[in-house]
């Protein structure tokens, strides 16, 4: 099983909970910087549709958000993964000379109590932390005996269209549509309202749901919703705040296509679209973007 190696030394931080500990939120996007410049744009498709959603085998959990984008990463014959030392509690060892794939944790901490300005109440605060964990996939791990694989339903075209119009139906206070009001997909936040092009006008029913999601995913950060900074105070096309708004609503085309078994056409991964990521990615201060955004 290959893995990639860090680009650089691992940036250290008092933001990673130690000083002399790397930071997880450089970790990461030093990790999507590398499949970008390999040609490879993991939130295209942040999951193996053949071996299924990657779980936790010691909980029995599914990974979210950014962690089903980094183990999406890495080639993977089941979807089970476990850390070494969930593997040893369980009587098995990873094999000599395996390597392990990246996953992140929110934690939270409480901080020290500050008195109100009338020094009558003390408030108390928590603060919180991002720690990285190794997993290794069940093909690396000896000792373990593993359920069979599930059984990974594959939909038609026809299924995923359906199951991602009933994803659009059900979602609340959801703005409004207008299918072929012109030959451009955007969303417009003044009116609250998204246009289309027609259906007809796409390779794929596929293809036509992953765009609305990202558009979708805009809506999701306006005022009568999350209020999403990002959204509200736009800064024009090239921007830093366009960016990081354009992240998100890419990763929520992904996270939501997947529900439906969508993934998103491939070819926008041209040289443009991939040095655009790079060099938003690779800016200064933009290390948290890709752990944001997935969240």
């Amino acid at each position: 099983m290959s893995t990639l190696k860090a680009r650089n030394a691992p940036t250290k931080s008092k933001e990673s909970g130690h000083p002399d500990r790397p930071d997880p939120y450089q970790q990461v996007t030093d990790l999507i910087i590398q499949h970008l410049e390999q040609g490879v744009v993991p939130w295209r498709c942040p999951w193996n549709r053949e071996v299924g959603r990657p779980r936790n085998f010691h909980s029995g959990k599914a990974y979210q958000g950014v962690n089903v984008m980094l183990l999406g990463c890495r080639f993977a014959a089941t979807p089970w993964w476990m850390t070494y030392r969930q593997a040893t509690e369980r009587g098995g060892h990873v094999r000599k000379g395996e390597r392990g794939a990246l996953v992140v944790k929110y934690g939270t901490f409480d901080l020290k109590e500050t008195s109100a300005p009338s020094g009558d109440v003390a408030t108390k605060r928590q603060g919180m932390f991002l720690r990285t964990f190794t997993v290794f996939n069940a093909s690396q791990i000896e000792g373990v005996a593993y359920p069979e694989s599930p059984q990974i339903s594959v939909l038609s075209p026809e299924e995923r269209n359906a199951k991602a119009e009933l994803i659009v139906a059900m979602m609340p206070q959801r703005p409004v549509i207008r299918d072929g009001a012109g030959m451009k997909a955007c969303y417009r936040p003044q009116s609250d309202e998204i246009e289309m092009p027609p259906f007809s006008r796409f390779e794929s029913g596929e293809s036509y749901y992953g765009t609305l999601f990202h558009e979708l995913g805009h809506a999701t950060g306006h005022s009568s919703r999350l209020n999403r900074d990002s959204l509200t105070k736009h800064d024009g096309f090239g921007g830093g705040i366009y960016s990081q708004e354009e992240l998100i609503a890419e990763m929520c085309a992904a996270f939501v296509g997947m529900e439906a078994d969508i993934v998103k056409d491939r070819h926008e991964q041209s040289a443009a679209y991939l040095n655009g990521w790079l060099s938003v990615l690779k800016a200064k201060d933009h290390r948290r973007w890709i752990v944001q955004a997935a969240s």
